[in-house]
């Protein structure tokens, strides 16, 4: 362990010749890490719902704890993660994002969360974000009988209401995840790619006079033009031997609910390429929206810290069983 006096960030090991300064680019790709000891720091173990050497789960609004984050100063490597879809679920928590009276309001909300975000990911780290769209509907409470809508829809959501005869009509793709993405781009973030999550063998869309909905987006923005990629650890090996970076298509079997679970959960495959590619050993992954953990449990399987926050008590407990699974897994692999 670290010592009390230890700065709270760390630069990973440079291997550049003696007496020459890195450029710019060099600097990139060997990042500050957190120390062992700002990890550990008392005023984020005092606050956290659950805490070891490598994991902090933080029960609470994810306002507040990105606060409680950067007033500890916290810098983490890589923020991936997937926030409330616009009108998608009620989460039945106070202050909740994903139901506001109008979609701009809901991509305001997501870029105010992310500017605060910004805040505690280190200058040449990363942000993922994993955002799916929404049709306007207009028809009012859904009344259908049948069970697997009836979990989809909850009384009136925002999408059902009359709308304002511009964004919000009826029938309206409403192109969240590129409003957001140019919500975010306008207040100063760098969109390097808006990657395509394609679902094989997605759930039946029940509709009759449009192209059934087989895809998200995994948006990937950074801070500067400088940043931390190693596209070895997911690249694509050519007969020569020369390493491409992964493709930004990626066909990724979704994960289905469990009953009393989360039931907006994304596989690990879908955080590989997000985790692997811009955490630079030992560095910090952090989830906003950690939800049932996914990332977070990805993250700790390859040897990277984690930070999750999640305003849904059910979905911590869900979090922190997950870490402990992984942590006894390595212990018995140690014995």
């Amino acid at each position: 362990m670290s010592t009390a006096n230890e700065p709270v960030l760390r630069v990973v090991e440079a291997h550049t010749e003696p007496n020459r300064p890195m450029t710019k680019a060099n600097e990139a790709m060997h990042p500050k890490v957190m120390s062992e000891a700002g990890f550990t720091a008392k005023m984020l173990t005092d606050a956290a719902y659950y805490s070891d050497d490598t994991a902090l789960v933080l029960h609470m609004d994810v306002r507040d704890g990105l606060k409680l984050l950067a007033d500890a100063g916290v810098k983490v490597n890589c923020i991936v993660t997937s926030p409330p879809f616009y009108g998608q679920r009620d989460y039945e928590v106070e202050r909740q994002i994903g139901l506001e009276e109008h979609p701009s309001q809901f991509i305001a909300s997501l870029a105010d969360v992310f500017d605060a975000a910004g805040n505690v990911l280190a200058d040449n780290g990363s942000l993922w974000v994993n955002i799916g769209d929404t049709y306007w509907s207009g028809k009012g409470e859904h009344r259908s009988g049948e069970a697997k809508q009836s979990a989809r829809r909850f009384g009136i959501r925002p999408q059902d209401k009359k709308g304002d005869g511009k964004w919000c009509v009826p029938k309206q793709l409403l192109l969240i995840p590129h409003r957001f993405a140019i919500a975010l781009q306008d207040r100063g973030w760098l969109v390097r790619n808006d990657n395509v999550w394609v679902k094989p063998n997605p759930t039946p869309d029940q509709v009759r006079d449009r192209c059934s909905m087989s895809h998200e987006y995994v948006f990937h923005f950074v801070k500067e033009r400088w940043y931390y990629f190693d596209k070895n650890s997911v690249g694509r090996t050519t007969d020569s031997g020369t390493v491409l970076p992964p493709l930004d298509t990626w066909e990724i079997q979704p994960v289905r609910g469990q009953p009393g679970r989360h039931k907006a959960r994304f596989s690990e495959e879908l955080v590989r390429i997000p985790v692997l590619t811009t955490t630079p050993p030992r560095g910090v992954v952090l989830d906003p929206f950690a939800g049932s953990g996914t990332s977070l449990v990805f993250a700790r399987k390859h040897g990277f810290r984690v930070i999750g926050i999640d305003a849904n008590k059910e979905y911590c407990d869900l979090m922190v069983e997950q870490l402990k699974r992984v942590a006894e897994e390595e212990d018995q692999e140690q014995e």
